[in-house]
C-alpha cells in the first residue's frame, strides 16, 4: 500500500541535524560533489531493495526483491533515503532532458525517445516536438554546474539529441568531459569481444571512445566504471568539486548476459533473457559499489552525495507491457501508462554520513527511510543547483520543486501533489495518451482509445485503495473523473503541451471532459 508518512529503520535516525541553507557564495572547494547515478531502464521492483510498503508505511518485499541481488543499493539504501513515489517519464530521451533542465516533458517538448536518424514522432505525434533535443544554448544542469567552478563529468549513454544535432555531444550541454555518450540509446553490444558494437550489424549503435577495450572480455558496465573511476580521480587531484553524470547503458537491450553473473540465475526458472537482464542488474550493482568504495579511497565520500535513480519503468522480459508481471505487484512496464511504467527507484544518501561535515549539514539526509511522498526526475535540477551554490536564469522555466525537506525524512505540504506525464506519439506500449496524478488519484487520458485497445478515452484508479491498478473507477467516481481531468487540462495549458493531431492531421487533438 502507499504510505502517507516516512518509515525509519529501528537504531536509524537523521545522519545530520538542521534546515537547508542557501549556499551561494561559498567557494568552489567549499562545494560538495554530486554524482547523478542513472540507470536505464530500471523500474522500482528490479531491485532486492523494498521500495513499496504496508499499510503501516513499512518496507515490504515482493518475490522480484528476493530474484534481484544489488547488495550495492541496499548499502547505499542504509546510508540514505528511498523515495518510493518517484516518477519519471515512461521513455528515456524526455526523463534525460527533464534531469537536464529542471522541466516537465510536456513543456521541453522532448515527449518521446529520440531515434538518432529520424523523426519519429509517429502517426499523428504533434509535427513540431522537439526530436532535436538539447541545443547547445540551453540552460542545463551541467552548464550551471560548470559556471558555479565545477568539474563536469560525462559517462555513459547521452540520448539527448539526434546523431547530426549539437545534443548528440554532451560536451556541447556543459560537460567538461564526455565518455561514450553520443546519440544512441542502447549499446550495440556489451560485449569487450565485439568491440560494443563496432564493427558488427548494430554498427550504428557502436558505443564511442572505448576503444582501448575492443577485444577484451571487459563488459561495457565494468568499462564505463572504469573510466569513470579515472575521471573522478582527475577531478580530485587537480582540486576540483565534481559533477559525476553516470548513465548506464545497462540495463537496456539488447539483454546480453554479464558472465561474471550468470551463475547467480541459471536455476531460476526464467527465461533467458530475464536472466540476463537480471545479471545486467546485478553488474550495474557492483559499478555502484566500485564507484562508492572508489570514493572512500579518495579520500571525499563525507564531501559527495550520490542520487540513484531509473529513467523509466522496468523493461525486464517477463510478461505483457500492461499487465502485472515484470515490475509485479505493480501493473505495467516501461512505455506504458501504468504505475510500473513511470515509477522508478530513487535513493539519496551522503556515501559516509557525518552529521558534523559542513555539507551535510546544507542537506540532510534520513538514514534507512522511506520518504512516501511524491517526487519526479525534474525536482533534481533545483536540489542540486542549491546545494552547489548556483542559480537558473530567471527567464528559465522551473517545474521541478527542490527535494530538502523529503530527503530530511519529513513531510513537504508546501510541495505540490501531482505528476504529469504526457506521450503524445506512438508506436509504443502505450500510445497517444497523458497522465495526471493528484495526491492518492490517477487518471489516464487515452487519445485515440482504439489505438490502446480500448472503449473509453479514461482509467481512473484510487491509488491509496487500489495501488496495483486493478479497478477502473471511471464510470463509478464521474465527479472524481471531472475533477481529475480538469487538473489534467489545467497542467497540459500550464506546460504549454504539444498535442497529437487528428485524424485529418491538421487539428490538435485536446483532451475531451467527460459529459
Amino acid at each position: 500500500m502507499i504510505s502517507r508518512y516516512v518509515w525509519l529503520a529501528t537504531g536509524l535516525s537523521l545522519c545530520c541535524l538542521g534546515f537547508v541553507a542557501r549556499v551561494a557564495g561559498q567557494s568552489a572547494a567549499e562545494r560538495p560533489n554530486i554524482v547523478v547515478f542513472l540507470v536505464d531502464d530500471m523500474g522500482v521492483m528490479d531491485t532486492s531493495v523494498p521500495f513499496l510498503t504496508d499499510e503501516q508505511g513499512r518496507p515490504k518485499r515482493y518475490p522480484l526483491n528476493e530474484y534481484y541481488r544489488t547488495p550495492n543499493m541496499e548499502r547505499l539504501a542504509k546510508r540514505g533515503i528511498r523515495l518510493n513515489n518517484f516518477y519519471a517519464m515512461s521513455v528515456c530521451s524526455p526523463t534525460r532532458v527533464c534531469i537536464l533542465t529542471g522541466q516537465n516533458a510536456a513543456r521541453h517538448h522532448t515527449t518521446n525517445w529520440i531515434h538518432p536518424d529520424r523523426n519519429n514522432g509517429g502517426t499523428f505525434g504533434p509535427p513540431a516536438w522537439n526530436w532535436q533535443g538539447l541545443k547547445k544554448d540551453d540552460v542545463t544542469l551541467p552548464r550551471l554546474l560548470q559556471s558555479a567552478g565545477y568539474h563536469t563529468i560525462h559517462v555513459g549513454k547521452g540520448h539527448f539529441g539526434p546523431r547530426q544535432f549539437a545534443g548528440a555531444e554532451p560536451k556541447n550541454l556543459g560537460f567538461d568531459v564526455n565518455v561514450a555518450g553520443c546519440s544512441i540509446g542502447a549499446p550495440g553490444s556489451y560485449y569487450g569481444e565485439r568491440n560494443y558494437g563496432r564493427g558488427t550489424k548494430r554498427q550504428s549503435h557502436a558505443v564511442p571512445h572505448l576503444e582501448k577495450y575492443h577485444g577484451t572480455k571487459t563488459f561495457l558496465t565494468e568499462a564505463l566504471t572504469i573510466e569513470a573511476k579515472a575521471r573522478v580521480t582527475e577531478a580530485v587531484e587537480a582540486g576540483k568539486p565534481f559533477f559525476l553524470y553516470f548513465a548506464h547503458y545497462a540495463v537496456h537491450a539488447p539483454f546480453e548476459s554479464d558472465p561474471r553473473f550468470a551463475k547467480h540465475y541459471k536455476n531460476s526458472g526464467k527465461p533467458k533473457n530475464a536472466q540476463a537482464f537480471a545479471t545486467l542488474i546485478e553488474g550495474m550493482d557492483k559499478s555502484l559499489g566500485d564507484m562508492l568504495d572508489h570514493f572512500e579511497k579518495l579520500g571525499v565520500a563525507e564531501n559527495t552525495i550520490v542520487f540513484f535513480l531509473g529513467d523509466n519503468g522496468s523493461d525486464a522480459p517477463l510478461g505483457h507491457q500492461h499487465a502485472v508481471a515484470c515490475a509485479a505487484p505493480l501493473r505495467g512496464k516501461k512505455g506504458a501508462h501504468y504505475e510500473g511504467g513511470m515509477r522508478v527507484p530513487f535513493i539519496a544518501a551522503w556515501v559516509k554520513a557525518n552529521g558534523s561535515h559542513p555539507s551535510q549539514k546544507k542537506l540532510p539526509i534520513a538514514a534507512g527511510a522511506i520518504q512516501s511522498q511524491m517526487g519526479a526526475v525534474y525536482d533534481l535540477f533545483p536540489t542540486l543547483l542549491a546545494l552547489a551554490g548556483a542559480e537558473a536564469p530567471k527567464s528559465h522555466p522551473i517545474d521541478g520543486e527542490r527535494l530538502d525537506t523529503l530527503l530530511a525524512g519529513r513531510p513537504d505540504d508546501s510541495r505540490s501533489q501531482r505528476f504529469l506525464m504526457h506521450y503524445p506519439h506512438a508506436p509504443h506500449r502505450s500510445n497517444y495518451f497523458t497522465c495526471y496524478r493528484e495526491r492518492d488519484w490517477k487518471v489516464i487520458y487515452h487519445y485515440y482509445p482504439a489505438e490502446n485497445g480500448r472503449k473509453s478515452h479514461y482509467e481512473l484508479f484510487n491509488l491509496s485503495q487500489d495501488p496495483f491498478e486493478s479497478t477502473d473507477l471511471s464510470t463509478k467516481e464521474p465527479e472524481q473523473l471531472r475533477r481529475m481531468m480538469q487538473g489534467l487540462v489545467k497542467s497540459l495549458n500550464e506546460y504549454q503541451a504539444q498535442y497529437p493531431l487528428a485524424k485529418d492531421r491538421k487539428t490538435a487533438l485536446r483532451p475531451k471532459m467527460p459529459k
